[in-house]
């Protein structure tokens, strides 16, 4: 198996950290970031990027997709689809048919 060189980087906020890929997220910005309560919360980064990059940020704006267009959001995988189907349950929503 070969391992990728990872290479010291720095965001503009000065953490360091290191990265193998092109990404440019810093780890330590994205989990400042990452909400205390509310079903974005439960996602992960990636997952929760592809919504706030397609502006939906309230349950009420995620049940206007189905499931289908939320699985065409880059970084969105089926493993966060249960997680958003019990957040629009519990407030009484669902998904797009």
């Amino acid at each position: 198996m070969t391992t990728s060189k990872k290479n010291l980087r720095t965001c503009e906020k000065g953490h360091k950290y290191y990265k193998s890929s092109d990404c440019p997220t810093c780890p330590v910005c994205e989990q400042e970031r990452k909400p205390d309560t509310g079903f974005l919360s439960v996602l992960s980064a990636p997952a929760r990027r592809a919504l706030e990059s397609n502006g939906v940020t309230s349950l009420q704006q995620l049940s206007t997709y189905s499931e289908k267009e939320i699985l065409k959001f880059h970084g969105m995988g089926p493993a966060s689809l249960p997680k958003l189907r019990e957040a629009l349950e519990t407030g009484g929503l669902s998904f797009k048919a």
